[in-house]
């Protein structure tokens, strides 16, 4: 493990935990000596990606959580309070991708990309805001995609999910001085969301879209070196695609 500098160690909440960005995030922030407190729906893989940080000294606590869920924020963010008096950095990752046209009526997948990838957002920030408030520091990072920034074909509901967690984060920006936000928009990212698509025309179209890909650990270096900047300084936006893509 390679640790921070002296007294730069943060108290880390981190969601989505259990596989892609999340995953990787969690690795490279432990690793970098970073106290992280993760959670995920599957509590088997957060078990097991517990045992392996903790084995190579890794400050790393897990919980249980649903990000539909204002209870489970809640819930994970007192108990990182608790053990440490504060939180100085939540990381929202958790998100699904169901894509499908808008003529598909795949309204259930529609209302639960609404559920975790905005309801979710904003429940973590209604548990760590309070905290960060009233010990006058903290940083909110929100995981986008390039869908904040453009929409294709099958991809509305998803892209107009991640316009949302764009508008959040420039609206909670202008409305604080003390705390940190931070949007970080990937590009095409290796990781399982593609295969829980149903509508096989846009499993179809992103097998191609994907193609080029980065992997999640180039996604977790930023988010690390948003969160490494000095306290008054503010990286608002981050897009990271990969070199050779297109999109």
């Amino acid at each position: 493990m390679s640790s921070t500098p002296s007294g730069t160690a943060k108290v880390i909440v981190l969601t989505g935990a259990s596989s892609g960005i999340g995953e990787a995030t969690a690795r490279h922030l432990a690793r970098l000596g970073h106290h992280l407190f993760i959670g995920a729906r599957r509590l088997d893989r957060l078990t097991a990606l517990q045992d392996e940080l903790r084995a190579e000294g890794c400050h790393v606590e897990v919980m249980q959580l649903d990000v539909t869920r204002l209870e489970d924020l809640q819930g994970i963010a007192s108990q990182t309070h608790a053990t440490h008096g504060r939180i100085d950095v939540l990381i929202n990752n958790a998100g699904v991708m169901p894509l499908s046209p808008l003529a598909a009526l795949k309204i259930d997948e529609w209302n639960r990309m609404l559920d975790v990838n905005v309801r979710g957002v904003l429940h973590g920030i209604a548990a760590a805001l309070p905290i960060m408030q009233a010990q006058g520091h903290g940083h909110i990072i929100n995981i986008a995609s390039i869908g904040a920034y453009q929409v294709w074909p099958s991809s509305a509901v998803y892209c107009a999910s991640k316009f949302a967690v764009r508008a959040i984060s420039d609206g909670l920006r202008q409305e604080t001085d003390a705390i940190r936000v931070t949007l970080v928009s990937p590009g095409v990212v290796e990781s399982e969301l593609a295969d829980h698509i149903t509508d096989e025309t846009a499993r179809a179209a992103m097998r191609e879209f994907r193609r080029i890909a980065l992997p999640p650990q180039a996604v977790a270096q930023a988010i690390a070196y948003a969160i490494a900047q000095p306290d008054g300084v503010d990286v608002n936006e981050l897009i990271v695609r990969p070199t050779a893509s297109p999109y």
